[in-house]
């Protein structure tokens, strides 16, 4: 079993290889002066169980690159099997046509992946299931649930705990956590009557006097999250907290959330945290490598990754 590590998150590849008690394999990742990606493997990998960690995130494109010169490498080297581990897959949320003459990007990326030589995929969280439909090899999708469940228990034990969904769309996310609590779910329900006036936003369940915790896949630019925060305390929450496996957090997302009523937003080490991250008094992380190092190891053994969530 061999361990490689692209350029997009280089401390959380680490902290995978600690927990498995294994180097990464030594290779470079470099560019040439266009900025060209270029792949050297310092190690011999023939007949080896590869695994290449990294997340397609910002910069998507040059992150998704690597990746798949990488992959393309291993195979020319003659590893037995590579999985490529992407704790966040970037465009997953083109996973559908929304409108005329739009791109299914998430498919187009899942053939790239397919095509360069990974033989199946580890990921966490992705933005909706059928994506694991894109692909023609096995995807293991892993859910943040279960950890985010036993922090929420640890942080949360001497408060009246209120799941929320953020959206409609991620009431099924919700309600798995909320099920594993055994608390109630309240869903936010957000429309925009028409294009130039601001959303309107009804919370859906009896949050009065409740420490509400929002669930969701990504952050992005945070408006939402915030939005529904100020919805939740204008309603009578008691506080408005968040948890949410990818912080994208572009642009000024973090001090949009720094200066929101939100008391505390935990995001996963999927995405390398920006030193703004890292400074924000309401933004905490937690890690993904011990889960990542079991599932790696499961797979490597032939042995049930499912049941990691039973």
């Amino acid at each position: 079993m061999k361990i490689v590590a692209c350029n997009s998150n280089r401390p959380l590849a680490e902290a995978v290889a600690a927990a498995l008690s294994l180097p990464l394999t030594r290779a470079a990742v470099r560019r040439f002066a266009d900025m060209e990606v270029t792949v050297e493997i310092h190690e011999n990998v023939r007949g080896q169980d590869v695994f290449v960690i990294q997340s397609t995130s910002y910069p998507a494109n040059d992150n998704l690159m690597e990746l798949l010169i990488m992959i393309d490498a291993l195979k020319r080297a003659s590893a037995r099997r590579i999985t490529a581990v992407i704790p966040y897959f970037g465009y997953a949320r083109q996973d559908r046509k929304s409108k005329p003459r739009t791109p299914i990007s998430a498919k187009l990326v899942a053939n790239l992946i397919t095509q360069a030589g990974a033989n199946r995929v580890l990921t966490m969280d992705l933005h909706a299931g059928q994506i694991q439909g894109f692909f023609d090899i096995p995807v293991d999708n892993m859910v943040a649930e279960v950890f985010f469940t036993q922090d929420i228990q640890e942080r949360y034990s001497n408060r009246h705990v209120m799941i929320v969904s953020p959206d409609v769309g991620g009431v099924v996310r919700a309600r798995a956590i909320a099920r594993r609590l055994n608390t109630d779910l309240a869903i936010i329900d957000k429309r925009r009557e028409r294009a130039g006036v601001s959303e309107v936003m009804n919370v859906i369940g009896e949050v009065e006097g409740r420490d509400c915790i929002l669930i969701d896949d990504i952050v992005d630019s945070g408006g939402t999250l915030c939005n529904a925060a100020e919805a939740l305390l204008a309603n009578g929450a008691r506080s408005a907290s968040v948890y949410v496996t990818h912080g994208v957090l572009s642009g000024g997302a973090v001090a949009r959330i720094s200066a929101s009523p939100i008391e505390m937003m935990t995001i996963t080490d999927t995405i390398q945290a920006t030193e703004a991250v890292r400074l924000a008094h309401n933004v905490r992380q937690l890690s993904t490598a011990p889960l990542l190092a079991e599932a790696m190891r499961r797979i490597s053994d032939e042995s049930s990754v499912s049941s990691l969530f039973d």
